[in-house]
């Protein structure tokens, strides 16, 4: 069954995701939308098909999209194309508050429609591995550092990069939170760029995520610690470096996993779900699950900085 799709918002992470929505098979790429026609217009023209600056011109026309307009923006879009009966991928996060996060999910449901959430990291086939493991984490190690780039800085830097991890953090932990503190800092803009969490969960893991985005090298580093075992996990290398407790001591392996088009094996994901009626990968709960936790720590860190000397 061939889909008819479109990408809607076009900009840096828009226009890649028309790009795969032209390419997967399965995925009949109708238009693209952008509030800024001569951007629709250079990526339409990529991509050999048609040019909209308004969404709503679309609905009833197709069967999904993917979404990547500014935040602000994801609940009346979403919220339209659900109402339309349109199946919907949009970036994270899903939306600006749970309120709004709830109204989605309640849409899809009733509507009986895909919602997911564009958490890329999940795709990642080393992560993939680490998660499908058994056995319970007693400690996740997340670190996410990137330079300054003025894209992205319409949110602070746990709506903007924290997040995915949080959703990481979750996807392992398997676990209900039972704690969060956080502190953070502006640095470059008038929001936080650097933060820290910590969060405790009822089976006893703890977790701590940083992120920044004012560093002055990239950094991704994942390490899960278990019984018996440590799992440092480099997601950019694709690799998993393994050290367990053995009777003679300790044993170092190593797992590599084949380099994928993430973005691809998501749009796929995405248009499989669809035509098979089974949950998406990232579902809309779960990215509602991911920014209930983000916006406690954002909430969190402005209470803390009200609170030190001015």
């Amino acid at each position: 069954m061939t889909l008819r799709t479109a990408a809607i918002g076009v900009g840096y992470m828009g226009r890649f995701h028309a790009q795969k929505l032209a390419a997967v098979e399965g995925s009949r790429l109708i238009a693209v939308v952008d509030a800024n026609p001569s951007r629709a217009q250079e990526v339409a023209a990529e991509l050999n098909t048609t040019a909209a600056s308004d969404y709503r011109a679309l609905l009833g026309a197709v069967d999904a999209v993917c979404v990547a307009v500014p935040t602000e923006r994801h609940h009346e879009v979403v919220g339209a194309c659900l109402d339309a009966g349109v199946h919907v991928l949009v970036e994270k996060p899903l939306a600006r508050s749970v309120a709004e996060a709830d109204d989605l999910l309640a849409r899809a449901s009733a509507n009986k429609l895909v919602l997911q959430v564009g958490h890329l990291e999940r795709f990642n086939p080393a992560f993939r591995a680490l998660a499908a493991e058994p056995g319970r984490a007693l400690f996740i190690d997340i670190e996410r550092l990137a330079p300054f780039k003025p894209r992205g800085t319409d949110v602070d830097v746990v709506l903007d990069l924290m997040i995915h991890d949080l959703d990481l953090v979750l996807a392992l932990a398997r676990a209900e939170v039972e704690a969060v503190s956080a502190c953070g800092f502006r640095v470059l803009t008038g929001a936080i760029d650097i933060a820290n969490a910590r969060i405790e969960f009822a089976d006893g893991c703890v977790a701590s995520v940083s992120a920044s985005r004012v560093s002055q090298a990239a950094v991704r580093k994942l390490r899960v610690f278990r019984n018996d075992e440590y799992v440092s996990a480099d997601l950019q290398g694709h690799r998993l470096r393994y050290a367990r407790r053995t009777d003679g001591g300790m044993a170092e392996t190593e797992s590599r996993f084949e380099r994928v088009d993430a973005l691809r094996v998501q749009t796929e994901a995405f248009l499989r779900a669809i035509r098979e009626g089974t949950p998406p990968v990232v579902s809309g709960g779960e990215g509602r699950r991911a920014l209930d936790l983000a916006l406690r720590v954002g909430e969190l860190i402005r209470a803390r900085q009200a609170r030190a000397p001015q």
